[in-house]
């Protein structure tokens, strides 16, 4: 397999909804996201930033990237360690604040929950975890804490 890997995706911006001014709290903040293969995201900003929460938005996004990094990863742990899971589920909790004077995430807790098909001791557990995080591309990616509390079924 090779080192580098390329992705590309475009975004599209949707309009500015006619005879509405374009001001910091009216401009239009839809886009459509779209990637190699097919995959397409509606998203804008978060509401408390004048968008529309029902759409994916930035953080939603980065917190998302996360959480299936983390998933993909625990999974081929598990796999070559021959430990098969049965049932997978994280809940996130993404913090945004100020660090150095600038508005950003400053810290990720990724909570998941696994259930396995048999018995497996907490350390091992804990070290597949571990091994995950610290193989994960996303979270290696990024200037911010992401912990992650996982648990056992």
């Amino acid at each position: 397999m090779s080192d580098t890997h390329v992705f590309e995706g475009t975004l599209a911006w949707q309009g500015q909804p006619a005879g509405q001014p374009f001001t910091y709290e009216t401009y239009a903040r839809a886009t459509r996201l779209a990637f190699e293969g097919g995959a397409a995201i509606e998203a804008s900003s978060p509401g408390i930033f004048h968008g529309d929460d029902s759409k994916a938005n930035p953080e939603t996004l980065m917190m998302a990237s996360l959480m299936q990094c983390h998933f993909l990863t625990f999974m081929a742990v598990a796999a070559k360690s021959r430990v098969a899971v049965s049932g997978y589920a994280d809940r996130a909790t993404g913090t945004l604040g100020k660090k150095d004077g600038k508005m950003r995430f400053v810290e990720v807790v990724l909570r998941p929950r696994v259930k396995l098909a048999a018995p497996l001791d907490a350390e091992k557990f804990r070290s597949m975890h571990d091994k995950a995080h610290a193989n994960c591309f996303m979270a290696n990616s990024v200037n911010f804490e992401v912990r992650v509390e996982p648990e056992l079924e």
